[in-house]
Parts: C-alpha cells; structure tokens; sequence
C-alpha cells in the first residue's frame, strides 16, 4: 500500500520528497500503526541534531563573503601569487578555489562565488569559453575537500564519525587534486604558447595578502571550533 500512494503521488508531478512523506502519513493514518505522537517525536528527532547546524551557517557565511566582497579579494591575492606564470588566469582558478574552499564548504558556493569574476576575466583575456568554464568546474569539486566541507560534517553526523578526523583526511587528497588541476592548466598553456596574464609585483602582492589576512583566519577559526 505504501509503494501504491508513493507511486500516484509520483505520477501526480509531486517533489520526491514530499510524495515519500505523503505516502508514509497516508500510510500510518490509514492503517493505525503508529500512534501520532510518535510519529511527531520521529520527524523532530530526525533533524534535532547539533552538527546539522553547520549546513545553515555555511551557506550563510558563503553568502556575506560574496556580498561583502572577499571573493574579490580572493582572486586579487591569487592573481598577484600565480597569475604572472604562463597561463596564468587558469592557475588563478585553481588557487582561488581552494582558499574559497576552505570557507564555504560546497562546490556550488565556489562556482557561484568566484565562477563568475573568473570566468570574465578569463575571457577578457582570450581563453576559450570551453577551458574557463571547464577549469572553473573542475576547481570547485575542490569545495566539498577541502576542510571545513559541508558533505564531511552530514557525513560524520550520520555515520557517527569524527568530523575533526575527516576534516583532516581531506587536507592531502584536496591539495594533491589542486596541483594536478594547475599542472593540467600548465600542460595546455605550454601546448597552446600562452604567456603571463600579469606581471609579477612584491607591492601588488604585499597588498593582497594584507587585505587577504583575515579572510583567511575564517577555515582556521571554524576547523578549530568543529574540531574541539
């Protein structure tokens, strides 16, 4: 019976979610299974949960970050740091996602956050559409890596995992995917002669780490706190 509500329900357009749900309450209210109160107590313990706090919260410091602007700032040290190497914007990519990664957690915030300066900036400056967008997605799978990560706090929430021993366990393999990514934009800057976007400069760089420095404080303060 509950296959049967959960299939018309799915025939009638309803989300996945709520056609589950519906099928289950139909379900418990038709048959009397389940008293109501337990039912409540369940749905509630479900999302009572400490650790689950933390998806909110990302999300929201992913979104201040953008508004108040620290994303530029992310892509003004990065491009101070690598961009005069050959094919220099695409190594700014990768670098810039990885400081983003270690503040917002998902890859949807990286892409979102510095998907959109990068990706201009890369054309502006004569790369193809297909290699922005493409170091551009391929740099933000580094958000969910590299600690703190949302998917690595659900998951230790769920398998009952310490959340400070997987932030760890994604430090190296996060680092190792960054270098191959800037090895591989190496590689095609080599095959297709491209040169130096900027030149390189102590002050320009003096001056984006300084504006930098309490950004970066952010992955540090908050893999403290989870990792307590």
């Amino acid at each position: 019976m509950l296959k049967i509500f959960f299939l018309i329900f799915m025939a009638g357009g309803i989300p996945v979610a709520v056609a589950m749900a519906g099928a289950s309450l139909v379900y418990i209210l038709f048959t009397g299974s389940l008293p109501p109160f337990v039912v409540i107590h369940r749905m509630v313990s479900g999302i009572d949960s400490f650790p689950l706090l933390a998806v909110p919260f990302f999300i929201l410091a992913g979104n201040l970050m953008n508004n108040a602007g620290i994303t530029t700032r992310i892509y003004n040290f990065a491009l101070a740091l690598v961009g005069w190497l050959k094919g220099g914007l695409g190594h700014v990519n990768v670098l810039g996602s990885v400081i983003f990664a270690g503040m917002s957690g998902t890859a949807i915030a990286d892409a979102a956050g510095l998907g959109t300066i990068e990706i201009k900036a890369m054309k502006e400056h004569g790369y193809s559409t297909e290699f922005a967008v493409g170091v551009t997605a391929a740099s933000a799978t580094l958000g969910p890596i590299i600690p703190p990560s949302l998917p690595f706090v659900i998951y230790g929430m769920m398998a009952n995992v310490s959340v400070g021993a997987l932030f760890l366990a994604g430090i190296l393999p996060g680092v190792m995917l960054a270098i191959l990514m800037m090895m591989t934009v190496a590689y095609f800057a080599h095959k297709n002669k491209w040169g130096a976007d900027v030149k390189f400069s102590r002050t320009r760089l003096f001056k984006a780490l300084t504006e930098l420095m309490v950004v970066i404080g952010w992955p540090l303060l908050i893999w403290l706190l989870v990792a307590k």
